[in-house]
């Protein structure tokens, strides 16, 4: 087996629980296909795993990659390139029995029993082409491994290497596509189940989609760009297109951060973590927002947007999506009380000043009758089901009547019915 005890870069494998011991080869079998099973890793076992690790645990490289937006020093490279050089023989070998050999009459009688009960072949092939029971390898560690079993030079494996981290990033913020903030660690959590909703998904509102699209693109290019207001009409995907964005994006370094009213106060921990990450760009998602004037935590928001001591990270912006235009809400009580206020021009400047740091508000409005049986047409046909265009009238506008509205909830829960009462 390689001997790991010289590496620089990638040290802490030689502490991994795979690679410390594998003189113990039924336990490391085991542990492999333990890995396997949970991370979704196939093929070669050995270089899958380690590829892995290589790519999502952090390390040297990738941390300095992160924090210093894409550069790193000569001499770093070259102790990088040692590593690489050292890990090649895993990295390329395509066969692994001289890593992994040993006799069949060696194997504990016990253990023999639990592996024919799992159906492994006793002679460890199985461990040179293994297929997980679900095959969930995660995105870019399918990319990377395709790509590096073209690569046979030290430099080119190098070069890859930095072009993932460069791209991805290491461990959660390459794994994730969203996150929720958890206030007790003072760390994100990853969203495994994240939404997977594209913008080809979202019908009508071409000119909302595009007024969003371009922002982001532009924020993810480094150009100027603005917080975002989605306001309008319920069940309209005020939500779906900030959600879909992070799935278009997420391989150009977008990723989404979701956090609730509470969490506004942890507003300076959140962008300061968020600010170490200088290669990836951050939509913090506010869902559904309105306050009532005796909330405090809108005032966190103000300050986060602008106006506070310390200025927004470069790589974060805050999209919030909302069924009224001014957030906090007033009543016409509110009106007429403040005739006794002898300034009331400044309590009206602080109920609208929350919206106004939205640089840019995008309105949706309740859809057409033509735009609301599309929707469900598209819906449908998603499920390879098609529908003439008489009955889609009748029953879509049947479903409409009885229930909230025209919208694009609404024409989901009505595929939902179809879907599961008349298929």
């Amino acid at each position: 087996m390689t001997n790991l005890k010289n590496l620089i870069v990638f040290n802490n494998l030689k502490n991994d629980e795979i690679f410390s011991n594998t003189s113990d080869k039924i336990k490391t079998a085991a542990k492999l296909i333990e890995k396997a099973e949970n991370l979704g890793l196939s093929g070669n076992l050995f270089r899958s795993y380690l590829i892995y690790l290589m790519a999502h645990e952090p390390n040297l490289i990738s941390e300095t990659l992160e924090v210093t937006g894409g550069k790193i020093g000569e001499s770093l490279y070259n102790a990088f390139q040692h590593d690489i050089e050292i890990l090649a023989e895993i990295l390329n070998v395509s066969d692994i029995k001289e890593n992994f050999s040993g006799s069949e009459d060696s194997i504990d009688a016990a253990v023999k029993h639990d592996l024919k009960l799992l159906g492994v072949d006793l002679n460890f092939e199985i461990l040179e082409n293994y297929q997980p029971t679900i095959p969930n390898k995660i995105e870019f560690i399918v990319e990377l491994e395709n790509k590096l079993s073209n690569l046979n030079d030290i430099a080119q494996i190098s070069a890859c290497f930095i072009e993932h981290y460069k791209k991805y990033g290491y461990g959660d913020i390459a794994a994730y596509r969203a996150f929720k903030w958890n206030p007790e660690g003072n760390k994100l959590v990853g969203i495994k189940n994240f939404e997977k909703i594209r913008l080809d998904d979202l019908i009508g509102y071409a000119n909302q989609k595009e007024m969003l699209t371009k922002n982001t693109i532009a924020f993810i290019e480094g150009k100027p760009a603005n917080n975002v207001l989605l306001v309008g009409a319920r069940g309209t995907g005020k939500s779906s297109g900030v959600k879909a964005l992070v799935n278009e994006y997420y391989k150009r370094g977008l990723r989404l951060v979701q956090i609730t009213k509470p969490q506004l106060k942890n507003l300076p921990e959140i962008m300061e973590t968020l600010r170490k990450f200088a290669s990836k760009r951050f939509i913090i998602f506010l869902d559904d927002l309105s306050f009532e004037e005796n909330e405090p935590e809108y005032k966190y928001l103000k300050s986060a947007m602008e106006g506070g001591v310390e200025s927004r990270p470069e790589n974060v912006l805050i999209y919030a999506t909302s069924n009224r235009r001014h957030l906090i809400h007033e009543t016409w009580r509110d009106r007429t009380d403040a005739a006794e206020d002898l300034y009331r021009d400044d309590s009206l400047n602080e109920t609208i000043s929350l919206s106004d740091r939205f640089g840019l508000i995008i309105h949706y409005y309740a859809p057409t009758q033509s735009e609301y049986l599309e929707i469900i047409r598209h819906m449908l046909q998603k499920k390879n089901i098609a529908l003439d265009d008489e009955t889609l009238r009748i029953e879509g506008l049947r479903w409409e009547m009885s229930h909230s509205g025209r919208n694009g909830r609404t024409a989901q829960q009505f595929v939902n019915y179809y879907l599961g009462s008349k298929c």
